[in-house]
C-alpha cells in the first residue's frame, strides 16, 4: 500500500516534469520562429522558456500532485520568532555555500577525469540575466513555487510514513529536479533544511521568506557587486595583461577591490557564524516519530523502489549525466 502511494506521487512528479520540459521546448521554438533576433538577449531568452513554465507547466504539475491525497498524520505546529528566522536565515546560507563549495569540488574532479570543464548552467544563465528579470523569476517566482511543491504538497502527503523520511525525500528530490550536479548538492541540502523548518511550522511562508532572501543574496547582491567593482573585467584581464598593466587596473579601481573583499568578508563572516550556530544547535535538529513511520530496513525500498520513483529519479539523473558531459 505505501509503496503504491510513493509510486504514484513519484509519477505525477515526473509527468509534472515531463510538461515542463515540453513547454519550455514549445515556448523557445516559438521564440525563434516569432523573434529569432531578439533571442540572443539572455533575458529574452529566458523569458520565452520561463513564462510558459510558470503559467502552464507548473500550474498542471500542481494540480497533478494534489491529486494524490494528503496522508493525513499528527501534526505538531509551531510558530517562528523574528529572532528564530533570521538564526535559520544564517544557518541555511551557511549550508547553502558549503554545498555550493561541494558541488564545485565535485564537478572539477569531474572535469579533470574528462580533461573538460563542467559548464554550470545556473552561472551561465544568470551572466545574461539582467536585474529585473533576476528578480522576478529568481527572486520571487522561484522560490514560491518550488517551496510550495517541494515542501508543502511533498511534506504534506509524506510525513505520515516518517518526518525524517519526508524531509529527506523533500531535498532529493529538489535537489535532483535542478537536473544538474553543479546545484544537486547544495539544494538537498537546502530542501532538507528546509523541509526541517516547514515540518515543525506547517507554513510554507517561512520558507519561502528564508529561499527568496538566499537566492536575493547570491543572485542581485553577487551581480551589484560584480558589475560595480569591475572583478570581472579585471579576472578577465589577469589572462592576457601585463603587471604594469594589471598594477594600473587595481590603482584606478581601487573602491571597487574594497567593495568587492568587502562583500567576500561579511560572505565569510556570515557562514562562519552559521557554522557556529549550526553546531551549537544541532540537538534542536530532531523529527517527531509518527504511528505509522515506516521501518528503518524498508524506507528507501519502498519510497524509491517504485515505478512512479524510479521513473522521476531515472529521468532527472539523466539530465544530470547529460549535463555533466555536455
Amino acid at each position: 500500500m505505501e509503496k503504491k502511494y510513493f509510486s504514484k506521487l513519484g509519477l505525477m512528479y515526473f509527468i509534472g516534469a515531463i510538461i515542463i520540459y515540453a513547454v519550455q521546448l514549445v515556448g523557445i521554438s516559438i521564440g525563434n520562429a516569432v523573434a529569432p533576433m531578439y533571442m540572443a538577449d539572455g533575458s529574452f531568452a529566458t523569458m520565452s522558456y520561463m513564462l510558459p513554465m510558470y503559467l502552464i507547466g507548473y500550474p498542471i504539475m500542481i494540480a497533478l500532485i494534489k491529486r494524490v491525497p494528503v496522508a493525513e498524520g499528527a501534526i505538531q505546529k509551531k510558530k517562528m520568532t523574528v529572532g528564530q528566522w533570521i538564526v535559520a536565515f544564517i544557518m541555511s546560507f551557511a549550508l547553502v555555500y558549503i554545498g555550493n563549495i561541494l558541488g564545485t569540488v565535485i564537478t572539477t574532479i569531474i572535469g579533470v577525469f574528462k580533461q573538460s570543464s563542467v559548464e554550470n548552467p545556473i552561472v551561465n544563465v544568470t551572466m545574461q540575466l539582467n536585474m529585473v528579470t533576476m528578480l522576478v523569476f529568481m527572486v520571487i517566482l522561484a522560490p514560491i513555487v518550488e517551496e510550495f511543491i517541494f515542501r508543502k504538497l511533498l511534506i504534506d502527503r509524506a510525513s505520515k510514513y516518517g518526518e525524517g523520511l519526508a524531509i529527506v525525500l523533500s531535498g532529493a528530490m529538489f535537489g535532483l529536479f535542478h537536473a544538474n550536479l553543479n546545484q544537486f548538492a547544495f539544494t538537498f541540502i537546502m530542501g532538507c533544511f528546509y523541509g526541517f523548518i516547514y515540518t515543525r511550522t506547517r507554513n510554507v511562508l517561512h520558507t519561502i521568506l528564508l529561499h527568496m532572501l538566499n537566492n536575493f543574496m547570491s543572485s542581485i547582491v553577487a551581480m551589484f557587486v560584480m558589475e560595480k567593482s569591475g572583478f570581472l573585467e579585471l579576472a578577465t584581464a589577469m589572462e592576457t595583461a601585463s603587471v604594469e598593466e594589471l598594477t594600473n587596473m587595481v590603482t584606478a579601481n581601487m573602491g571597487g577591490i574594497m567593495l568587492f573583499f568587502g562583500y567576500a568578508l561579511i560572505l565569510f563572516v556570515l557562514v562562519i557564524i552559521g557554522v557556529i550556530l549550526l553546531i551549537v544547535k544541532r540537538k534542536k535538529f530532531v523529527v517527531n516519530h509518527t504511528e505509522e513511520e515506516l521501518p528503518k530496513g524498508k524506507r528507501f525500498s519502498t519510497v524509491f523502489l517504485n515505478v512512479g520513483m524510479i521513473l522521476f529519479c531515472g529521468l532527472m539523473i539523466v539530465q544530470i549525466v547529460m549535463q555533466l558531459f555536455a
